[in-house]
């Protein structure tokens, strides 16, 4: 079991019972592989954490941004608290090296491991809250996540990917991109669609998925990349 102090001074938060973080970090798999464990996995707190730390960012963004409709602040909750959001926070704060995971978990990358650390925030926030109570987790969200809204913003990752795209080349093109499917292969339950992005006549970038719409997605995310947008 690792010593968990120096996490506890990333979080800012020194847990009165030591026993929640631990559970906090706990993964299910870790149990399977360790049936002599005592303690329990972190499902629960992830559970409670979720209802804690959609408060917490609903009432950050309502008095942060007083003259904002609905509509937008909806986006800039859903921006915050995504799976990859979450997951770059936890990163952020060295979670990753203090999860408790099997063996075949802990080689995850991607988007199970983005999975599993943005659980583990949750769950952390749910022990924080059963530590010390709602002003303390609403510290810790606001300190740890909320900081994030300046920079949604500034590079709008609250719109999805194919709405940034075009609302940029529009503005900087003066043109309005369009998107090609390039390939469709495999059987008719597993295709794999390859969709080209176009402004003009020049293609930017592509992508694949598993819908045209999430080939869209990615040809458009692959396009703001590759110009910088």
């Amino acid at each position: 079991m690792p010593d968990f102090s120096p996490l506890q001074q990333r979080l800012n938060h020194s847990f009165t019972k030591p026993d929640l973080l631990v559970e906090a970090l706990t993964h299910r798999s870790y149990l399977n592989e360790h049936r002599d464990y005592s303690g329990s996995h972190n499902e629960r707190l992830e559970f409670l954490g979720d209802a804690v730390l959609e408060l917490a960012v609903t009432n950050f963004l309502f008095k942060r941004f007083p003259a904002k409709p609905e509509g937008e602040l909806t986006s800039y909750r859903a921006a915050l608290v995504n799976t990859v959001s979450l997951a770059e926070t936890a990163q952020t704060l060295n979670i990753n090296e203090f999860l408790l995971l099997s063996k075949g978990e802990s080689k995850d990358t991607g988007r199970a491991r983005d999975v599993i650390l943005a659980d583990a925030f949750e769950a952390i926030i749910g022990a924080i809250y059963l530590d010390a109570g709602y002003d303390a987790a609403e510290t810790f969200i606001t300190n740890t996540l909320c900081n994030k809204i300046d920079d949604v913003i500034a590079k709008r990752s609250y719109q999805d990917a194919k709405s940034r795209f075009q609302e940029i080349a529009q503005e900087k093109r003066g043109l309005t991109p369009a998107y090609t499917t390039l390939s469709e292969v495999g059987p008719d339950h597993a295709k794999v669609f390859t969709v080209g992005v176009f402004i003009g006549t020049a293609e930017i970038a592509r992508g694949e998925g598993q819908s045209k719409q999430e080939a869209e997605q990615k040809a458009a995310e692959a396009g703001l990349d590759k110009m910088g947008w």
